[in-house]
């Protein structure tokens, strides 16, 4: 994910969304192809305004999100290139194509018979349309129903709707299971989830503050982005942070900026912080953090497993 601006982090985040590690593992074990007479029988598949007469061999994957439900519902073997910042599972057949900067040549030299980006960056829908070849956009999810839906309509179009819908329904049964038997408090527990060393955050109206919400943890970044002018991305002052003394610190910064419960305690003022002395500042996986696919689940477990620890 690049971080090279705090506009770029926030918008890169926010195309930002993430845990099944059992089920994704399950399902990268699944067969790719599955019978030929079952594929047959799935086409044509249309999601939306695009219709393949033929399950896609040749799938070009955009977005790191959508890379890794297209390798969690055993469609795998039919990815040919992945932009450069998809990296799980391990092995994605990676290029040096860009979900961020999209170029319809370079797109079009692979010889795709379906593209499939987040964001229609460059009018590239347009621009591959032009070229006869067929692009779904995915947008960045806000909710997990979004993740379902995506998963679902991949399992459409690349033949493989059985696998999709057995995911999502592991899915929503792991996440049913985890928050099912949080304790109930009498007065909510708080966090802040850093994104970047600038103090970016993620409100509760975001994927990943959703995901804190199910946790039953109120997000101390929520006041500063009540009207939603930041997209649900503000920018937090220490001042603020401090002040309100978060029970969890959250740390999706730890690989792009080497953060961690020392860097945090070292910070000025922080070492008094609710979260710093009671040891609960947690280490995220930067890409887990930021992303909406399968592992989701491993995401919203990290935050309960962490949760679960404070007495009631």
């Amino acid at each position: 994910m690049s971080r090279r601006t705090p506009r770029l982090l926030a918008a890169t985040l926010a195309v930002a969304a993430l845990a099944l590690g059992a089920c994704a593992e399950k399902a990268d074990d699944a067969p790719g192809a599955g019978s030929s007479s079952q594929s047959a029988a799935a086409f044509p598949a249309t999601v939306g305004n695009i219709t393949l007469d033929e399950r896609p061999e040749k799938i070009v994957s955009l977005s790191p999100s959508v890379t890794e439900m297209l390798f969690a519902i055993g469609a795998g073997p039919q990815v040919t290139a992945v932009d450069d910042n998809s990296d799980y599972p391990a092995g994605v057949p990676k290029s040096d194509l860009s979900g961020f900067q999209p170029n319809a040549e370079a797109i079009a030299g692979r010889n795709p018979d379906l593209v499939v980006i987040s964001d229609d960056r460059n009018k590239i829908v347009d621009q591959l349309g032009k070229l006869k070849i067929p692009v779904l956009v995915t947008p960045s999810a806000t909710t997990l129903d979004d993740t379902y839906q995506q998963i679902t309509d991949l399992g459409t179009l690349t033949g493989h709707p059985t696998e999709a819908a057995d995911l999502t329904r592991r899915m929503r049964d792991d996440i049913a299971t985890l928050v099912k038997d949080l304790p109930q408090r009498s007065e909510k527990l708080t966090l802040y989830h850093e994104l970047g060393t600038e103090l970016y955050s993620a409100t509760s109206k975001t994927f990943i503050g959703s995901l804190y919400a199910m946790a039953g943890l109120e997000n101390i970044a929520d006041p500063a982005d009540a009207d939603n002018k930041n997209g649900g991305y503000p920018q937090l002052s220490q001042e603020i942070i401090v002040k309100a003394d978060p029970d969890f610190i959250f740390l999706a910064d730890t690989k792009c900026c080497q953060q961690s419960a020392d860097t945090v305690k070292a910070r000025a003022g922080w070492s008094g912080l609710t979260a710093v002395k009671n040891n609960q500042v947690v280490a995220l996986d930067d890409s887990v953090a930021s992303r909406w696919g399968p592992r989701v689940v491993d995401l919203l477990r990290a935050i309960v497993d962490a949760v679960a620890k404070v007495p009631a």
